[in-house]
């Protein structure tokens, strides 16, 4: 019974279903292999032809030192669509579907990097996310503690990775209920990524927004609200000085005129992970002061003004246009209108570029 193959999803001996496709995965029944073909199988089914089938015969050593190289960039291809696969359903909170992704990058790389590289470790965080937000937490602490198992094996670990840890940790000590530790967690998450990215980097703000988050259910509101305050103020300056980086690239492209067609083709100096952690959390702190005790206008105008920023920069002009809007008719509200003139030329730059897409 040993040699009988395993379920693709849950590891059960009996997987008498194959996949008809590749002809390489087993399921135990239907509900696996369509749960699997949602969150992964569909993307890399014919992907896995080339890697785990049958691997040619090689009659030189340099046909076979190239055919290696073929074999690692193929599976290291796997390893980044099952990996963004497994983001991509955490960011639109889905997490049982991103489980099945996490796990097809886990086994990939461990094959590739071996079971104690460094390589696995944002799985890991990431498989304890998923399984932590579907009520999963004894399986959440088992993927916490290999990530805390190869970092601790790891001296040479970078502040960042710790930093992601800690977060980790921090999130699974809130899902638990164990506030004290949450907050211990965090303030190493925010201690460490201060240490690699600088103080007034916005990933220093994913620590202090959770923090906030904690403040604000134990009714500790000033402690709340001046963790929220930190967060929006380091988006905003972020993605002004962002915004600025993109316009200086946009007329360096175009001369004299700051937009093209090609617009889409100018980098804005955010990767995905951070547009998305970003907008989440810029809307969740718009949330609190728009419909919470922490209601002050002059902050609700700020993380406006920031949400305007980064929709703009995402190209989803329609949202930058309601949002600024409402950041700048808050500020003219304001006894200091220092902000306006700002706001009012980020509401130019949408009016312009919807003039030019239509």
């Amino acid at each position: 019974m040993a040699g009988l193959p395993r379920c693709e999803l849950c590891g059960a001996r009996t997987a008498p279903l194959r996949c008809p496709g590749c002809r390489l995965t087993y399921y135990c029944d239907v509900s696996h292999q369509r749960t699997d073909w949602i969150s992964i199988h569909g993307h890399i089914c014919q992907l896995l032809l080339p890697v785990l089938g049958p691997q040619p015969c090689f009659h030189s050593e340099k046909d076979r030192k190239l055919g290696k190289e073929q074999l690692l960039r193929r599976q290291e291809s796997l390893i980044a669509v099952a990996l963004s696969t497994a983001q991509g359903f955490l960011w639109a909170e889905k997490p049982l579907e991103a489980i099945p992704a996490a796990l097809q990058a886990l086994r990939f790389s461990s094959r590739v990097f071996g079971p104690g590289s460094m390589q696995l470790v944002p799985i890991y965080l990431l498989l304890a996310e998923a399984s932590t937000g579907t009520g999963r937490l004894r399986q959440a602490a088992k993927y916490l503690s290999q990530a805390q198992w190869i970092i601790l094996q790891t001296p040479d670990c970078s502040a960042a990775l710790q930093s992601k840890l800690h977060r980790g940790l921090g999130l699974f000590s809130v899902a638990e209920g164990n506030l004290d530790q949450a907050l211990y967690h965090l303030a190493n998450d925010v201690y460490l990524a201060t240490a690699e990215f600088g103080l007034n980097s916005v990933e220093v703000s994913g620590g202090y927004f959770h923090m906030a988050n904690i403040f604000f259910h134990q009714n500790k509101m000033d402690a709340a609200n001046s963790l929220y305050t930190e967060v929006s103020s380091l988006w905003h300056d972020w993605l002004l000085s962002t915004l600025h980086r993109h316009q200086r690239a946009l007329q360096a492209h175009v001369g004299a005129s700051p937009f093209s067609e090609d617009e889409e083709g100018i980098e804005d100096g955010m990767t995905k992970a951070q547009r998305e952690e970003g907008t989440r959390v810029l809307w969740a702190v718009l949330k609190v002061r728009e419909e919470g005790p922490l209601h002050h206008p002059r902050e609700t105008a700020r993380v406006l003004h920031a949400l305007a920023m980064i929709h703009y920069l995402g190209l989803d002009l329609a949202k930058a246009q309601e949002v600024g809007m409402k950041a700048f008719d808050l500020a003219k509200q304001l006894p200091q209108q220092d902000s306006l003139e700002t706001i009012g030329h980020l509401l130019e730059l949408i009016n312009a570029q919807f003039s030019h897409t239509t």
